[in-house]
């Protein structure tokens, strides 16, 4: 500990001594979109509005979620849906908190080793692509439960302005051209030459889903049993066996979204409210942050080689005690304390040095003594009364598994790959897993989404959250250390280009061309391993910063479609 504090010390003097050497005019800080009572931010402009609109009729945040992701399900297939589902973090205007788990669930026939054939070797198409790798949808039961405890307005009155834009079409935007078209061959080789998305989709043209729109109709009228007991079940459930599958109405029926405490844990003043388990994000974030609050991260410079290599020792360190303890907390033990304690943290960063990178092969999970997903979509509001949420929804991977329920109008999830099929063997993201996440009947798999909401000084300062896969969470912990450590605007935290570590592989990637080569360098001398490929874009943040006179300014990710609107 002793050479990391000395280490710390030089640097930071250096860099002070430096500073005051060297006065700069002041920053200006760049803004987006500015709003006077009430912002919605989200993956497509038709979803942003939609929920806007509810807003001003006089519906809250709560109703306002109802309508935007039920409209992401139509205009942004890719990730939006009824055939997945995700997490909700929320802060009311009084200042109380809570979250909502509508994690999708392993169907009742699932089975540890389903995956795996008679040599034990894992199977990825399986849990990837077709009927077989689809969990127990949670998104509809989600929407109604969190508009049933909260919303004002009636879902009829709400999903009305979704069902229209289903029936009238909406516009293609360029990238989803382009997404539509490459993933035609494989939704054809799953569903058959007659399904729906096998027919040439242009940008420009108007999309219209009318039997999206007939089921979105008797999800209006009858509420949430209509998707877990009513005819879409019966349907959903019989389009499954048929292509393979093993959900059931049985499955369906069963389903229910469950309310829980969210982790919540100080950073440098701020409050940070976010997911727990069976979501990752949470707990990871808090690992990650309370690691490097001893180092001073705005004297080391933004995107400095020191500043990158805190962030990326610490990320290290975290994702593999992610993927070794964390799971579903329904079916496993998760030792939550212990893996927040400040002294162990403190203990897992005794052996970073700025000198030189640590290896993931030195770095296994933690000693704990036990006292006993890329393609997502993320939507924040935050309402005229002042109640926020966040909320992060997932198909897994793009139009999930490929399967198309041409009957009712929508894509099923690939969520079973989020489980651990095979412990020790990377999922479609690279991440490894433990016995902690293996699969087993009515289970939840473990997710990196990490919606969360950040407070100071008691107040609601910042609403937050990205897609991703695992770097999710990394996108997340970038974006409010931007605004936070940085004094950036929130249009400029989410533009600013990001890094991501997470243990396994041992490999740093950058978002490309957004990186100096002096840095890369710098960082390749120390012994970092650097994926020199073309790494993907890392995550796509939507997000809400509440500013000193109490405006709101959203940040909409230009990585994206995605549009923040406000009033």
């Amino acid at each position: 500990m002793k050479k990391l504090s000395t280490t710390y010390l030089l640097i930071s003097l250096g860099f002070l001594l430096f500073s005051c050497e060297k006065k700069e005019a002041p920053r200006v800080i760049q803004r987006g979109l500015i709003a006077e009572k009430a912002m919605v931010v989200s993956a497509r402009e038709e979803a942003s509005k939609i929920g806007l609109e509810i807003i001003q009729k006089g519906g809250n945040a709560f109703d306002a979620m109802m309508a935007t992701e039920m409209a992401l399900a139509v205009s942004y297939p890719f990730a939006g849906n009824l055939g997945g589902g995700g997490f909700m973090v929320y802060r009311l205007a009084d200042g109380s908190t809570g979250s909502l788990d509508y994690r999708e669930k392993a169907p009742l026939a699932a089975s540890k080793d389903m995956y795996l054939d008679e040599n034990g070797e894992f199977l990825n198409q399986l849990s990837t692509k077709g009927a077989l790798a689809s969990g127990v949808p949670g998104t509809v039961a989600g929407v109604f439960e969190a508009q049933a405890k909260f919303g004002k307005l009636s879902p009829a009155e709400i999903l009305q302005p979704v069902i229209d834009l289903a029936k009238n079409g909406f516009v293609v935007t360029p990238n989803q051209a382009t997404r539509l078209e490459r993933v035609r061959q494989v939704v054809v080789e799953v569903n058959g030459e007659e399904t729906f998305f096998n027919q040439e989709i242009k940008s420009g043209d108007t999309l219209k889903i009318p039997v999206l729109a007939a089921t979105l109709e008797r999800i209006a009228k009858n509420g949430r049993d209509e998707f877990y007991k009513g005819e879409t079940a019966k349907i959903l459930a019989k389009h499954m066996l048929a292509k393979g599958g093993i959900i059931t109405e049985e499955d369906l029926a069963n389903y229910q979204a469950v309310w829980r405490d969210p982790i919540v844990f100080p950073y440098r003043g701020f409050k940070i409210i976010s997911m727990a388990p069976p979501s990752s994000g949470g707990i990871t974030l808090a690992q990650i942050l309370k690691m490097i609050e001893p180092f001073d991260l705005k004297s080391f410079g933004h995107h400095s080689p020191e500043y990158i290599q805190v962030l990326v020792e610490a990320e290290r360190r975290a994702y593999a005690d992610r993927n070794y303890f964390l799971g579903d907390p329904d079916f496993v033990n998760i030792p939550v304390d212990q893996l927040l304690d400040s002294e162990y943290l403190k203990s897992r960063m005794e052996n970073f040095s700025i000198e030189k990178a640590t290896k993931s092969e030195d770095i296994a999970e933690g000693k704990i003594q036990f006292s006993e997903s890329m393609e997502t979509t993320h939507y924040s509001i935050v309402d005229a009364e002042g109640n926020a949420i966040s909320v992060t929804t997932t198909l897994n991977g793009g139009y999930g598994s490929k399967l198309f329920i041409d009957e009712l109008g929508f894509f099923m999830n690939n969520e079973m790959d989020d489980f651990s099929a095979k412990p020790g063997t990377p999922n479609m993201f690279g991440l490894i897993g433990a016995e902690a996440n293996s699969i087993a009947p009515g289970k939840r798999m473990l997710s990196s989404m990490t919606p969360t909401i950040v407070e100071k000084d008691g107040k609601l300062w910042m609403v937050v959250g990205t897609p991703g896969g695992s770097t999710i969470i990394t996108s997340v912990l970038q974006t409010i250390l931007n605004v936070a450590e940085f004094d950036m605007g929130m249009q400029e935290a989410v533009n600013a280009p990001r890094f991501h570590h997470q243990w396994l592989p041992d490999l740093v990637n950058f978002e490309p061309d957004s990186f100096d080569s002096t840095i890369i360098s710098t960082l390749k001398s120390r012994g970092y391993l650097i994926n020199e490929g073309n790494s993907p874009v890392i995550g796509k943040v939507d997000a809400i910063l509440v500013l000193p006179d109490g405006k709101l300014e959203g940040g909409a990710d230009r990585r994206g479609d995605d549009k923040a609107v406000g009033f």
